[in-house]
């Protein structure tokens, strides 16, 4: 049973508390053991692996940062990047669905929700027994958030929902979905909403699995809407609040994407190190070429550099300041590190870094959505220049 108290001063220097260093040496073992050794399977078949999610709810992790009223640990933010990034180490599919369920889903509850929709949907998420998505992208709108063209019309007790969401994280697996609807398209952002969509509500069915790049097994799909009936009592906040819950609730999936990055990155650095040893040319290993070595050098300086981002980010959120600026730039540099040393991880496999018999072409392939994701890498240069441009 994990237990915990508030930030430590230790973390603010970057320095792991004892605290700390339990999560990530219990999470490191759990997905080491459990995860790892089935992660090319996963990636492979395409499968969702629902038994990693149990697992993750049996280890109390799925309420690591969430208030014990609500059946969580009480955590800081710190714990939940060390986690997300231990877990991408070993498979990243499992970091993405555990990224979707926790920042996307269950703390904008916590963030936006009344105390009745807390009770209704945040404690059954924080003990793992609903898995959570996000809707917000649609075809065609791309980045541009405000665009939605999902309409909710209010009828009644009702809001009557219709349209289409694109690339949904946990798509036929979850059960909650927050789901940002327009209510006057005439309003623009300031007439959208964000309501709590649950699995099994008429109307609501699901488009093909996607097949994907990387991430293979975390179940992607649109999700479409005719004539959905959905509770006023499920919207979150109120008409016109829909706007600031998606950018809000993107501010914290980013510390998410941001620590699979480093986890992807981390993982495939591992696997290179240790490859490094074991590969024999001109009769020693190839770690004691120079070119290799600086490869590895550089590349591990890289992740720790976007490790310590990452945890500013989080540092941020949990003293309650502002942190729209750090999550972006921990996201934007660690998923174009994850990117880049990947591919230089693949490189030092050589031939053998381009065949499935080794993983480090998964990581490669499960690093690019790292860019994408929670916004592209141009979307956090504009989020990281205008909020920059407004400390002028």
């Amino acid at each position: 049973m994990i237990t915990g108290t508030n930030l430590k001063e230790s973390a603010l220097g970057f320095r792991l508390s004892q605290e700390q260093t339990d999560i990530r040496d219990m999470v490191r073992e759990l997905a080491q053991k459990e995860f790892a050794p089935k992660a090319a399977e996963v990636d492979r078949n395409h499968r969702f692996p629902r038994e990693n999610f149990e697992l993750l709810a049996a280890s109390d992790l799925c309420g690591l940062i969430f208030p014990e009223e609500y059946g969580g640990v009480g955590l800081d933010h710190v714990c939940y990047s060390i986690a997300v990034e231990e877990l991408s180490k070993a498979c990243a599919t499992t970091g993405v669905i555990y990224s979707a369920h926790m920042s996307l889903t269950a703390a904008p509850v916590l963030m936006w929700g009344n105390e009745e929709q807390k009770q209704r949907f945040l404690a059954p998420m924080t003990k793992g027994e609903k898995l959570g998505a996000f809707a917000l992208s649609e075809p065609g709108n791309g980045s541009d958030s405000a665009a939605a063209h999902c309409r909710a019309e209010l009828k009644g007790d009702h809001f009557i929902v219709n349209g289409v969401k694109n690339w949904i994280t946990n798509g036929v697996e979850a059960d909650f979905y927050i789901v940002m609807a327009q209510t006057d398209p005439a309003l623009k952002h300031k007439g959208l909403i964000a309501l709590v969509i649950e699995k099994g509500a008429p109307g609501f069915t699901f488009g093909k699995l996607e097949d994907k790049l990387g991430i293979r097994g975390s179940s992607t799909c649109q999700i479409i809407f005719e004539d959905t009936p959905v509770p006023v009592g499920n919207m979150l906040g109120k008409i016109g609040d829909g706007f600031k819950v998606a950018m809000s609730t993107l501010d914290g999936g980013r510390i998410g994407i941001a620590s699979q990055a480093v986890g992807i990155a981390q993982g495939a650095w591992d696997h290179a190190y240790k490859y490094s040893h074991e590969r024999i040319a001109f009769g020693k290993p190839i770690s004691n070429f120079q070119a290799i070595q600086f490869m590895l050098a550089e590349m591990q300086t890289e992740i720790d550099n976007a490790r310590l981002l990452t945890y500013n980010a989080c540092v941020a959120q949990d003293r309650g300041e502002r942190f729209t600026k750090e999550a972006a730039m921990a996201k934007l540099y660690a998923s174009e590190v994850a990117m880049r040393n990947t591919v230089k991880c693949v490189q030092i496999f050589g031939g053998y870094g381009y065949v499935t018999d080794y993983p480090v072409e998964r990581y490669m392939r499960d690093a690019k959505i790292t860019e994408i994701y929670e916004g592209t890498s141009e979307i956090q240069r504009l989020v990281i220049a205008s909020n920059l441009l407004k400390r002028q």
